[in-house]
């Protein structure tokens, strides 16, 4: 009768084993859904990101005010009758310039 038990208990060992360890097991498929939820956070981001270039590039194609706008923030460029002043908000002592080299 102990022999028969020592055999079941081998059985199921035997049986359990691949359902945990193996290529299939149990772990294997803890670790890949862990990597399936952080690609998919990855693509999240990734397609707020391509939601936003398409906007831009809608914007661009439908009418002149992104394009003015682009221009005014990343070329600094102006209306001909508008005026333009730049603030400085640094120090005001002026430094004096390097000397020169004789």
């Amino acid at each position: 009768m102990r022999w028969l038990a020592g055999i079941l208990v081998a059985a199921i060992v035997a049986i359990q084993y691949p359902m945990w360890f193996a290529k299939g097991g149990w772990f294997a498929v803890r670790e890949l859904d862990r990597q399936v939820a952080a690609q998919r956070a990855v693509n999240d981001k990734l397609k707020a990101r391509n939601d936003a270039l398409d906007a831009d590039v809608r914007d661009l194609k439908s009418g002149t005010e992104a394009i003015e706008e682009r221009a005014r923030a990343e070329l600094g460029m102006i209306r001909d009758d508008e005026v333009y002043f730049q603030i400085e908000t640094g120090p005001t002592a002026k430094t004096p310039p390097p000397a020169s080299p004789r």
